[in-house]
């Protein structure tokens, strides 16, 4: 099989404002106002829905169909051997038109105790468009605090308990699985994330969602809360949360290898990417991969069975894999 280009995947009508920087990114015409995310080669669903948020190749066939159907062409032998059909990744482009809510995530154990998932959602992201990222617990608080806050929508106490960052283009932000987040407005990233969509969110006020009902993954906010951090992080690990990417390599701290990797690959003349099951965004310029010509905003899906790809021009590739097995 050879690389893939896949077109937009957008679900529509989300809950906060966004997609123009997308659109910008990826050439297309800007249209919805609140499309803000990308969800690119997914194998997931939107949070409660059946469909929604799948990726189709340009077939039509759906991929979590094409890769049930043959995990080790698309994923590789080994990966196939330790866990099936699971691509244990969801890269998403996303567009914050208007900060995003104080929210979590849970980790796995929480997530498969009590919602029946085969994941939690450890996330990571890298800017292609500055602002700024509140993220991490400031001082030490306890869960009847948080839940006193959520009660009242307090917005600027829950926004306050948060390091505020600013982050610049090539900057990457690791946010474990817990760890209190909100992405500010006019932030354009690129997202890697575990392939599920949970969230608990502690603040709803402003947006286009009934949170006292939708933001506690239908656990009761008792339950949900307990997903979440209470615990300081410190200056010090904010900073090894949120850092300058190198200029080629490997970008994410080790502590995100379990769930997921990501490369930045710049090209100036050639350049190989390694064969494995990938996502390759073109963050910069025009290269050639395949054959085939590429501009930034371009993305493409590469099965396993690709192999080893040459590519050839001036540019800059962000290339998305699940975790080594």
């Amino acid at each position: 099989m050879n690389p893939i280009r896949l077109a937009s995947n957008r679900p529509p009508e989300r809950f906060y404002r966004g997609g123009s920087r997308i659109s910008a990114f990826r050439g297309e015409p800007n249209t919805a106002q609140r499309e803000p995310e990308d969800w690119i080669g997914s194998i997931t669903t939107v949070y409660g829905e059946a469909d929604l948020g799948l990726s189709a190749l340009p077939d039509g066939v759906i991929l979590r169909d094409a890769i049930g159907a043959d995990p080790e062409a698309w994923l590789g032998t080994a990966h196939a051997e330790r866990w099936g059909a699971d691509s244990r990744l969801l890269v998403k482009l996303l567009d914050a038109g208007q900060r995003l809510p104080v929210h979590a995530h849970p980790h796995d154990e929480f997530a498969a105790r009590h919602l029946g998932r085969a994941h939690g959602k450890a996330e990571a992201w890298y800017i292609l468009e500055g602002g700024v990222v509140h993220i991490g617990l400031r001082e030490d608080n306890d869960k009847s605090t948080l839940a006193g806050l959520v009660a009242e929508q307090n917005v600027d106490a829950l926004l306050g308990l948060l390091h505020e960052v600013e982050v610049a283009a090539g900057d990457v932000v690791w946010v474990p699985p817990g760890v209190l987040h909100a992405i500010g407005a006019g932030v354009l990233l690129l997202e890697l994330q575990q392939p599920e969509d949970l969230s608990i969110l502690l603040e709803w006020k402003g947006f286009d969602i009934d949170g006292a009902s939708a933001g506690h993954l239908g656990l009761g906010f008792d339950l949900a809360l307990a997903a979440v951090e209470t615990r300081a992080r410190s200056a010090a690990e904010i900073e090894g949360m949120v850092h300058a990417a190198p200029a080629s390599g490997a970008v994410l701290p080790a502590a995100a290898d379990p769930y997921f990797r990501l490369e930045r690959m710049p090209v100036a003349g050639s350049a190989t990417i390694d064969e494995g099951f990938s996502i390759v965004v073109v963050s910069d310029g025009v290269v050639e991969i395949a054959g085939e010509e590429a501009a930034r905003g371009v993305t493409l899906l590469v099965p396993a069975s690709a192999g080893k790809l040459t590519v050839r021009g001036e540019g800059e590739l962000l290339i998305a894999r699940p975790p080594a097995p």
